[in-house]
């Protein structure tokens, strides 16, 4: 019996219908089953769409699997949805062992983000319409990875762009959070503008090589037609090559936040937690790997390309560990380790392993998916407070949250073998380390490089998470019941500090520029008093999120420990690197070289348990002065990188006003030359005016004066022959 793929558009068409449920009959189930069913009725029919995804999606990875490895792969089209003159572009979707990897880390980790925004986003009054940005985030991310050809996936990467935007700036009353929202759409148009640059490219290479390639059908940006060919192609254009590769890794810089467009991911933390989760582990971020990865034929091409993608990334990977230390708002923790796991992931296809950062995409989804929904659980249960000195000796109080997160911080610090992090990291700078690149200095390609400098950056990650998690669950301390005091007791600046770093979901300070009249706003400062406002004292005793909550954390748990990586890594029924196809490609680049599968194995292990040793020591006994709630004892190196206004993505504004200030100079430059033509043309034209006057006289004066000055020069001409 031949598979049967034709289902693939429920996979996209359930999420849709969910969203269309809850924009339109959403607000009108709560009004008409009160709150509390409501609510519940209305958050399960978000929840169901998902996961019914899911299943389909599960099924289909199960009809693939069945195939053998060469027959892996279906186009489904179902209508034509762009003809040119001579390029047509259809509605067509891909079955593949990748787009089905992606489809089930979306629909199966959505669906468990759902579940929990159930019971997060309960108090919420705008329910509905959560639930409405959440269906059609999915919707946009299952368009972006099921597409078969780039402007498809480019409708799903706007799609996700705009649903990030209405997300992270869910509670736009707060002008902090419609900042945010503001800089992560616009941060993202810079990307754009590389990914339509590169699309633009690649369609100029296979119009100018259709005829000697003998390329007769029209659907040129489909990917069952320009990855074959990739290679005959880009062999007797490297220019081309690295240019359409850099701009398309310009794009990916943005989604995936690479330094320097890695500024708007940690302001995206203005958004609810499940929005944070949804975002940093299932979805938008990791749209840049697997761009790179589906189009990896035309990376391999240039080895330029490759090593600046591997240098950014790590780059990137370094800072975000860094400037991790600084921070101590828990959720601000989780973003710049997102920034950090990103700058390994994109080091992964910048050394020839993209099955390695994919690897690394499935198991950081599971363990960071459960860190933000762990986080969330925390700030639940302090008042929705979110600053880590504000914690302490909570894991009695919520012991499910608590050990669900041991694994998640396991699989972030890299224990060796026992979570699954350890695995994928490991793939990754084992390859990295002993990759091959004609581009690198001392004695080092760019790709080692990037492997060493990502073991440093394990070293810093093993720590900082440890420090997250003794700040947040270890100490006999319990911090919040001293913190009122001490904040008054002390200065200026700390209780300003503390108060940024709370989530308040049910209201916020009236911003008097957002209302239409005097009255709507009284209306909004009376509906605020009216809401349950949350105080975190010396009275509060935290308490254990309700099951709707807990659950995903256990599931996602189960999935963070190391069988898991195991399975995928080493595993022949279930390798990763064979399902998506890279066992016999590009993507075993660098497995054996000079430093031993051993010797890694070895370093791995020493990186992350120094790393969780040296934070037991710095922080095991009590929360640091030099890291209080007093910023001017800080150790001046972790104010610049965390403190409030000297951020290190100053640096990344610097290169921002830079590249503007280049721009400008660029669009000087041009419209000097512009208008310089115009002039002159101007000019020209008014002079030519002056004889162009319509008058016979004139044309016959002219006449005269041309033929006197012919005569003249032809007499001028024999009288110097004459004199020779």
């Amino acid at each position: 019996m031949s598979p049967d793929f034709s289902n693939v558009s429920l996979v996209i068409l359930f999420p849709f219908l969910g969203f269309l449920v809850q924009a339109l009959f959403g607000k009108a189930i709560i009004d008409t089953l009160g709150t509390k069913i409501g609510r519940t009725v209305c958050g399960a029919l978000a929840v169901l769409p998902i996961f019914a995804s899911f299943l389909i999606g599960l099924g289909l990875t199960g009809q693939l699997a069945n195939l053998g490895e060469e027959s892996r792969s279906a186009i489904v089209t179902f209508f034509d949805w762009i003809t040119l003159k001579s390029i047509s572009i259809p509605f067509e979707l891909r079955v593949d062992p990748l787009s089905m990897t992606m489809v089930l880390i979306i629909t199966g980790i959505g669906s468990l983000i759902h579940l929990y925004a159930m019971g997060y986003m309960s108090d919420e009054r705008d329910y509905a319409r959560f639930f409405t940005y959440m269906n059609l985030f999915v919707t946009a991310m299952l368009i972006l990875v099921l597409g078969n050809n780039l402007v498809l996936t480019f409708m799903g990467w706007e799609g996700v762009g705009l649903c990030s935007y209405l997300l992270i700036g869910f509670w736009y009353k707060d002008v902090a959070n419609s900042k945010a929202a503001n800089k992560a759409f616009i941060v993202n148009r810079i990307g754009d503008w590389g990914f339509t640059l590169g699309m633009f490219g690649i369609v100029v290479l296979m119009a100018a090589n259709r005829g000697s390639l003998g390329i007769t059908d029209s659907r040129w940006l489909s990917f069952d037609i320009i990855l074959p060919y990739a290679h005959q192609i880009l062999e007797n254009h490297p220019a081309w090559a690295t240019g359409i590769a850099l701009l398309l890794f310009v794009g990916a810089m943005g989604k995936s936040a690479q330094y320097p467009l890695a500024i708007w991911l940690p302001d995206a933390m203005a958004g609810p937690t499940p929005v944070s989760a949804l975002i940093h582990a299932a979805t938008m971020v990791t749209s840049g790997i697997y761009l790179l990865t589906r189009m990896s034929e035309w990376f391999v091409a240039s080895p330029l390309a490759m090593a600046v993608v591997a240098g950014v990334g790590a780059l990137t990977a370094l800072i975000g560990a860094i400037t991790a230390f600084g921070q101590t708002d828990i959720k601000k923790v989780l973003a710049y380790s997102t920034v950090s796991q990103l700058g390994y992931m994109f080091i992964g296809c910048g050394v020839g392993a993209f099955y390695a950062g994919m690897f690394h995409v499935v198991t950081h989804a599971f363990f960071k998916a459960l860190l933000f929904l762990g986080a969330g659980a925390v700030i639940h249960a302090m008042a929705h407070d979110q600053d880590m000195r504000n914690y302490g000796g909570l894991w009695k109080k919520v012991p499910i949250t608590f050990w669900t997160m041991v694994a998640g911080w396991g699989a972030i610090a890299g224990i060796p073998w026992l979570f699954s992090g350890f695995w994928s990291k490991e793939a990754i700078l084992g390859t990295a380390v002993n990759s091959e690149n004609p581009y690198g200095f001392a004695g080092l390609t760019v790709g080692a490089w990037a492997g060493w400098v990502g073991f440093g950056v394990a070293f810093l990650t093993a720590c900082y998470m440890t420090r997250m998690m003794i700040l947040t669950f270890a100490g006999k301390e319990q911090r919040w019941r001293i913190a009122h005091a001490v904040e008054h007791a002390h200065d200026d600046h700390g209780h300003a500090h503390a108060a940024d770093h709370h989530e308040d979901h049910a209201g916020h300070e009236l911003s008097p520029i957002f209302f239409a009249s005097t009255a709507e706003a009284e209306a909004e400062q009376l509906a605020l008093q009216e809401d349950h406002h949350h105080h975190l004292d010396e009275h509060h005793e935290p308490h254990e999120v309700p099951p709707v909550m807990w659950m995903p954390l256990v599931v996602l748990a189960i999935f963070s420990l190391g069988w898991f990586g195991y399975l995928l890594y080493e595993s022949p029924q279930f390798s990763l690197e064979h399902w998506l196809g890279f066992a016999h490609g590009h993507g075993e680049e660098g497995h054996h070289g000079p430093v031993s599968h051993t010797t890694l194995l070895l370093i791995s292990a020493v990186t992350s348990l120094g790393g969780i040793a040296l934070a037991f020591a710095l922080y095991w006994k009590k929360l640091p002065e030099r890291e209080g709630w007093d910023m001017a004892k800080w150790n001046p190196v972790q104010r610049f990188v965390g403190g409030r206004g000297i951020d290190i993505t100053g640096f990344s504004l610097s290169v921002g006003n830079m590249l503007g200030s280049l721009s400008k100079a660029f669009d000087a430059t041009i419209d000097f030359v512009v208008n310089g033509v115009g002039m002159v043309s101007k000019g020209l034209g008014g002079v030519g005016r002056l004889v162009q006057t319509g008058y016979v006289r004139a044309y016959a004066l002219l006449m005269q004066i041309g033929v006197i000055l012919l005569v003249g020069y032809v007499i001028l001409t024999i009288m110097m022959r004459g004199m020779q």
